[in-house]
């Protein structure tokens, strides 16, 4: 008896955890990222839509150990330097094959390694020095509040001042379609235009949520140790920043579990209010470009053990 009950144990078949679709705005285009393959949609200069779809073959994305709570936030980060910059690359050489020029991999490098500078100066260095400029007398509980309370002000400028240029707000209008898009399948609704085009261009899921999280999380982490001499100071920010990203991530899942509660209701509201400076209503051509991506992602899980949904172009 013991042992017939030990096979029904064996032969029950694993519960299959569900996997959340997600992707980012790129250059007049989407990346939508399935389980094990990837795809990025853009629309080019002439009005069609060229795709580049993959398997993810790396041990980022197939070893179970990057799966496990936590670690899976560091792969997420490492994931989104990744993935985003080949998008990014690839979306952009669309734009400017029309215009006869080609952007070497070098020259994109280059570009993202500025970018991190000067992200590393704006929200790192900058609330820093901004703590140091208000806060008088020693460094302690007081500093680290200032300097919590500078990033915050500095991060909601930046996005801000960001989504004044013509060029950032239309990849906003992209980042818009890709949330309705989502949202769209996440519902069960045929991922139709007409669909899309009804749903909210917000979702709990959203790098630019996971960016106030990581705010919020470095602020906790970061207040009790501002006692630190400076150089300890700095290196704390820059070596913590794979635990903090590890421990937003959670949060978010969480978050997004318990999202239809009243108290996730109440913890999403500054995630989804911030997301409203980042996305923007998107024009059918846009939405029809983040259909593409998330049908191209799809069809590369043909053999994924979960319930397939309708597309629609």
């Amino acid at each position: 008896m013991a042992a017939a009950a030990a096979t029904r144990r064996t032969a029950r078949p694993k519960r299959e955890e569900t996997f959340f679709y997600g992707g980012q705005a790129v250059i007049e285009g989407v990346l939508m990222r399935g389980p094990r393959h990837w795809a990025c949609a853009a629309r080019r200069k002439d009005g069609s839509i060229v795709m580049i779809e993959e398997p993810l073959r790396s041990r980022l994305y197939t070893s179970r150990v990057w799966k496990l709570p936590f670690l899976r936030g560091i792969a997420g980060l490492l994931e989104m330097l990744h993935l985003g910059t080949r998008a990014i690359t690839w979306s952009a050489n669309i734009q400017a094959e029309a215009e006869g020029i080609v952007l070497s991999k070098r020259a994109m490098r280059i570009s993202m390694a500025l970018s991190a500078v000067v992200a590393l100066g704006l929200f790192i260095a900058l609330p820093l020095v901004s703590a140091g400029l208000f806060h008088h007398g020693d460094r302690g509980i007081g500093f680290g509040v200032v300097e919590g309370v500078a990033r915050a002000v500095i991060l909601l400028v930046y996005l801000s001042a960001i989504a004044l240029a013509p060029p950032i707000n239309r990849l906003f209008e992209y980042h818009g379609a890709e949330h309705k898009t989502i949202n769209c399948y996440e519902s069960g609704a045929t991922v139709s235009v007409e669909n899309v085009r009804r749903q909210s261009r917000l979702h709990p899921r959203c790098g630019t949520g996971f960016i106030v999280v990581v705010a919020f999380v470095g602020f906790v982490v970061f207040v009790p140790l501002s006692a630190l001499p400076v150089p300890l100071l700095i290196a704390s920010r820059l070596v913590l920043i794979p635990a903090i990203a590890a421990i937003s991530y959670e949060g978010i899942r969480l978050l997004t579990r318990i999202r239809t509660t009243v108290p996730g209701r109440v913890l999403l509201v500054p995630i989804l209010a911030t997301q409203r400076l980042t996305t923007r209503e998107p024009d059918d051509s846009q939405i029809e470009v983040a259909i593409a991506a998330l049908a191209a992602a799809r069809s590369g899980e043909a053999d994924t053990p979960q319930t397939p949904l309708p597309l629609a172009s």
